[in-house]
């Protein structure tokens, strides 16, 4: 059986690997000059960047660690988390629930009264069933950590109203904080919240690019590169993949792109199924790479909630990640801004958003002034899938129709879910012991 795998990103390339170590016949078609996705990184002058937002390397799921790891081999630096939220000129622990107690007097208060008052309310079975995002971050952590973190800073990453998003997603991906925990971080007693991924790993050399190539090694003979599809079609129960000059046959077909992508390939498409790949909402992001002359602070990413602060939702430091991201005497910072077609910033030009990304963290005390030698920018049109209240209704629609054709829909926007690297890879793991 010939396998053709769309898209050569993460989850394609895993499911390449996978299949063709049970010596299985697949050959990867990737629309780009280069494989990666979002995880393709960027190198000049001494500094490397991930141009899709800030990559790192953890897991709850210990199969897909162990994955990643033994792949990286030793190209691999360990790090400990040290997270950071910037809230009223503050660097507060993160989560932020972990961190209240650095936080000025009234907002402790407010913080904390809010949430034992939440969570004897829910001991007590008084919250009926969240009917959205914003309804399950107000029973989950009350009124004042919703109100000065948790809600500013979702409607600011995901650029949408969490009254219009869907609560489903959030079962099993956010667990509601013990209450001790809280009010021990309250008084000041050390807390962790999240840890699976309190200790991280990340690539020595090369950006987490280089787990993209580490994972596509086996089967590098197998990737066509600059393959941009445009059919899909089937004939005598074979799949026909073309790009307009060539033809690609295979008894099986794989799609790792985006859905807004892969249907407008397809024949005879229902309407219903159009419209609702057309329905389904998803962000934009950029990211902006700056490169300086001197040190960071010691801390591994930083959340921005406050959109008076910058345009930013998250910075993270490569230089604390591995000291093969920079130059000797030099450190770096990751601004990661998320957007919509038509949205403000989608119409500023590259240079006037690294200028308002530089002037935002030089007020926020992150860099100095005159410290920057070396700035890029890089712009996604796929980049995080946003949960609408419409999302279960849509995606089932789309997945059901795919399904009924025979083409199986793996990774982040072919799912339509939104999978970190490790859910990913999950995903392809699973998808193939099924196959």
């Amino acid at each position: 059986m010939k396998t053709a795998i769309l898209g050569g990103g993460l989850s394609g390339l895993t499911i390449a690997r996978l299949l063709a170590a049970r010596n299985e016949d697949v050959m990867v078609l990737e629309a780009g000059e280069r494989i990666g996705g979002l995880c393709q990184s960027f190198q000049k002058d001494g500094f490397t960047f991930d141009t899709g937002g800030s990559h790192i390397i953890f897991s709850r799921y210990q199969e897909v660690l162990l994955f990643m790891h033994e792949v990286l081999g030793c190209n691999r630096n360990e790090c400990q988390r040290n997270t950071k939220i910037f809230y009223k000129g503050l660097f507060i622990k993160y989560p932020f629930e972990n961190g209240l107690f650095a936080l000025p007097k009234e907002d402790l208060f407010f913080c904390i009264n809010e949430f034992v008052k939440a969570h004897v309310s829910s001991e007590k079975g008084e919250f009926k069933p969240p009917v959205n995002f914003k309804e399950w971050i107000y029973q989950t952590f009350g009124k004042g950590i919703a109100e000065c973190y948790m809600v500013p800073y979702n409607e600011k990453i995901w650029n949408y109203k969490t009254d219009l998003m869907s609560a489903h997603w959030m079962e099993g991906r956010v667990p509601r904080p013990p209450v001790e925990d809280v009010i021990r971080s309250a008084i000041g007693i050390e807390t962790e919240g999240y840890t699976h991924q309190s200790v991280f790993s990340y690539p020595l050399e090369g950006g987490i690019e280089s787990l993209i190539h580490a994972i596509s090694e086996p089967v590098t003979d197998r990737v066509t590169t600059g393959f941009r599809v445009t059919s899909v079609t089937q004939n005598g129960g074979k799949w026909v993949i073309s790009d307009g000059t060539r033809n690609i046959v295979a008894d099986r077909c794989i799609s790792t792109i985006p859905l807004q992508y892969l249907i407008p390939m397809l024949n005879d498409v229902p309407e219903t199924v159009r419209k609702a790949v057309d329905d389904l909402k998803y962000n934009s992001l950029i990211s902006v790479s700056i490169g300086i002359k001197g040190q960071v602070p010691p801390v591994s990413w930083m959340y921005i909630p406050d959109e008076k602060t910058g345009m930013e939702n998250r910075i993270s430091f490569p230089s604390n990640f591995s000291p093969g991201t920079v130059p000797e005497g030099c450190s770096s910072v990751l601004a990661e801004i998320t957007f919509n077609e038509g949205d403000a910033v989608s119409t500023m030009g590259d240079q006037d958003v690294i200028d308002h990304v530089t002037r935002s963290l030089t007020l926020m005390g992150i860099i100095s002034p005159g410290s920057v030698i070396l700035t890029g920018l890089f712009r996604h049109r796929f980049a995080y899938v946003v949960y609408d209240l419409n999302y279960l209704k849509n995606i089932e629609i789309v997945r059901e129709y795919c399904n009924s054709i025979g083409i199986s829909l793996v990774g982040r926007f072919s799912r339509f879910e939104y999978l970190n690297m490790d859910g990913c890879i999950r995903n392809a793991m699973d998808f193939v012991r099924g196959c």
